[in-house]
């Protein structure tokens, strides 16, 4: 952790948590803004960002201790200035498992709690498994959410809620960060999509919904994060459709582009001075192994609304958890993942 940060309320190392963030909540539980001060001079910071996260199996029993759940790569996370990871999972402890899914996952509001001891700042739920429990998960879900101010981003009571970004300022750094998921069961893409009249996920499949969603968090933001749930299982390059929202949405504003769902990591890197990576790999992740177990942390510098650099600390998952590599294993896995750009069509550098 930033030694100049402070914990806000919310769980964010920030210098101010803005009053129009997003955690999903209703607007009698929007958080209030820091007291207004002086604009800060930015200053150079670092954002940290992790796979998919559940808490099934095994994995469960972590969170009667939250604060050791997420075990060592913890550090790596508490040494950003802001991070993000996935949570690929409802949360709840009731509700009646989707029809037709062969995996559900779900976990206790205290997966929230765990998040923020790691070090984590803001997750998204926009994903395949984010409403696993239909609309009892979600409701739960969106209470949690409201109840422990954790910042969550891609769900909501509707589509104004589910796409609006959480805004937050960190070292006078103003960013803005949306999340969504392109990756939908067809049979529960009318259940699962949030809309004008109903809750749900942000759907990224909803391109021109997506489109305005990033170019509102661009008004008044220095940096747009846009963390998206896309791509094909074990499919080590992108999509077609990947290369061509992730085109999109920078024409649109975006700064940064991360997100996952490939359960093993894809490339990374520049698009037109703006950052993509195509797919973080599981991160915390019960079933991980072979080649689903490859994993690890992608951090980015900051300054004055631009990605200047990007590096990939790899590691491997052993009995759920995500361990850094060191030595000639650290060395072998970075110069294979160096390798996965090549597919990509993305610059290794601005």
């Amino acid at each position: 952790m930033a030694g100049a940060l402070a914990l806000t309320a919310c769980g964010g190392r920030s210098d101010e948590a803005e009053a129009e963030g997003n955690t999903s909540a209703p607007p009698s539980a929007s958080r209030t803004a820091a007291p207004s001060t002086a604009a800060a001079a930015k200053q150079p910071i670092t954002l940290a960002f992790g796979g998919d996260v559940h808490f099934e199996d095994h994995l469960r029993a972590r969170l009667a201790q939250p604060s050791t759940a997420l075990g060592p790569i913890a550090k790596t996370l508490r040494a950003a200035d802001l991070a993000m990871v996935n949570l690929e999972t409802a949360i709840t402890t009731r509700g009646t498992p989707a029809p037709g899914k062969q995996f559900t996952f779900r976990a206790p509001a205290s997966a929230f709690t765990a998040l923020k001891a790691a070090g984590v700042d803001v997750t998204s739920m926009a994903n395949n498994h984010g409403m696993d429990f239909m609309e009892t998960g979600l409701r739960d879900s969106l209470q949690a959410i409201r109840r422990t101010g954790f910042p969550t981003v891609g769900i909501g009571r509707n589509a104004d809620e589910a796409y609006r970004a959480y805004r937050v300022t960190v070292k006078g750094n103003r960013l803005a960060i949306v999340g969504a998921t392109q990756v939908l069961d067809d049979h529960l893409i009318p259940a699962w999509t949030a809309t004008d009249t109903k809750g749900g996920l942000a759907s990224a499949k909803n391109v021109p919904r997506m489109v305005r969603a990033v170019r509102e968090a661009r008004k008044g933001a220095d940096l747009v994060i846009v963390h998206l749930h896309w791509g094909a299982e074990l499919q080590p390059c992108p999509l077609p459709r990947q290369k061509e929202l992730a085109k999109q949405l920078i024409d649109a504003g975006a700064d940064v582009i991360v997100g996952g769902h490939a359960h093993i990591p894809l490339g990374g890197g520049f698009m037109e001075g703006k950052y993509v990576h195509y797919g973080l790999g599981n991160f915390v992740f019960s079933s991980a192994r072979g080649q689903t177990a490859n994993s690890g942390v992608l951090v980015l510098r900051a300054e004055n609304g631009r990605i200047t650099a990007a590096k990939w600390k790899p590691a491997r998952i052993s009995a759920g958890l995500p361990r850094l590599l060191t030595g000639a294993a650290a060395t072998a896995e970075l110069k294979r993942y160096n390798g996965l750009r090549g597919c990509t069509g993305l610059s290794a550098t601005p």
